[in-house]
């Protein structure tokens, strides 16, 4: 979603009563990669929601942090918390200059939000950023449409792809998901 975002890769995938948020563990500047297992998702909100980055580790740390405020303070309630966030991203001095994307979700919603203001909910149940963002989401796509995989399979499979296809994206991935395997 973000061409300059480079150095990792994150794909949700929710299907049935389950949400799975997959990403690589790459972490990279310029041509050079600094760290293979990075942990890119994490749980929020008393393991309630799911969220996975792309860009700046300090920043994307920053911005969970915030966000996790913003979900305390609204209850867990996903869709307004992400909105108060990318008003406060977008606004605030020393936020809007952090350099991350994030997706967040839990198992009735999924959302990526950007610095720009950005709350965009995909149209279908799958959504990837990064720099192999495109590879995930194509093959996620298409094991969601073709396939009985249940969400962590195909979160999983998707990034296994695309960490063969994209050099900015390694095979240690981290998956998280939430919900009930509906399948």
């Amino acid at each position: 979603m973000n061409e300059n975002v480079r150095g990792t890769t994150v794909v949700a995938v929710r299907k049935g009563g389950q949400v799975a948020i997959a990403g690589d563990g790459q972490i990279t500047t310029g041509d050079v990669v600094l760290k293979h297992g990075a942990k890119k998702v994490r749980t929020l909100y008393h393991d309630q929601v799911i969220a996975g980055f792309a860009g700046s580790v300090a920043d994307a740390l920053t911005l969970f942090e915030r966000f996790e405020m913003e979900l305390e303070k609204y209850g867990g309630q996903l869709r307004r918390a992400a909105i108060e966030l990318a008003k406060e991203w977008r606004t605030d001095r020393v936020l809007r200059r952090l350099e991350a994307w994030l997706v967040v979700a839990d198992p009735k919603e999924m959302l990526v939000l950007s610095g720009e203001g950005d709350v965009i909910e995909p149209d279908e149940d799958v959504v990837a950023i990064g720099s192999g963002g495109g590879y995930a989401q194509a093959a996620a796509k298409a094991l969601l449409r073709h396939s009985n995989l249940n969400a962590e399979d195909i979160a999983r499979i998707s990034m296994e792809i695309a960490a063969s296809i994209c050099i900015y994206t390694n095979d240690q991935i981290t998956l998280v998901s939430l919900g009930e395997d509906g399948d």
